[in-house]
């Protein structure tokens, strides 16, 4: 178990939810998927807050394996959420209290909880809580896959975990073929503002662009 405690994440302005409110319903959904062994890893803004900088979330985020989302939903509903399935092939939604939880389980380019990323999740704390959280190597890959014109945050969430923490290059690498080019221009501007990346990670993705 990796015991980490970092500043946390602020609230969005507008939302009624403060930082105690928020870490009680993470408390309150982890407890609810721990008590059905559902397994989960935490990603989103808390992740990033924990692996890598401080970031603004007023909500949750959570990975589940696709099977385990129907039941996640219903561990969630009997603990007093209001659950919606808004999506079958990726997203349900969870309120309580007015923090909203999104369970998750399938991201942008085909990511999905599998046993390695399970296998390689750490517990860390978060405002005092011990929760699961996504490697920051899987969390990366699907921040830089993710960021777009309207959310860019989700680019400099996934950068600043580089410097942060220990990463596995092997792993990394092999998450990045999820998306070789977009891998590889990100690891490209991180070198542009001086982040370490090993260059055979990059020569080992540039010949998988090539080779597409």
């Amino acid at each position: 178990m990796e015991d980490v405690e970092r500043p946390g994440a602020a609230v969005h302005e507008g939302s009624t939810a403060g930082m105690t409110q928020l870490t009680e319903v993470l408390g309150d959904a982890v407890r609810a998927l721990e008590k059905d062994a559902i397994s989960y890893v935490l990603i989103g803004g808390q992740a990033s807050s924990l692996l890598g900088r401080p970031r603004c979330s007023s909500d949750i985020d959570l990975l589940v394996a696709p099977e385990d989302a129907p039941l996640a939903l219903e561990a969630l509903g009997r603990a007093g959420f209001r659950t919606q399935k808004i999506n079958p092939h990726w997203l349900f939604k969870a309120f309580r209290n007015d923090v909203l939880v999104d369970l998750m389980f399938k991201s942008r380019g085909d990511i999905y909880l599998d046993d390695e990323m399970l296998r390689r999740s750490t517990l860390r704390r978060f405002h005092g809580m011990q929760v699961r959280v996504i490697p920051p190597e899987d969390l990366i890959v699907m921040k830089a896959i993710v960021s777009d014109e309207e959310t860019p945050r989700h680019w400099w969430d996934a950068l600043a975990i580089l410097p942060a923490t220990d990463l596995d290059w092997d792993y990394l690498l092999l998450r990045s073929r999820r998306a070789p080019r977009r891998m590889l221009s990100f690891l490209c501007y991180a070198t542009s503002v001086d982040l370490a990346v090993p260059q055979d990670v990059l020569r080992q993705l540039g010949r998988a662009v090539l080779h597409e």
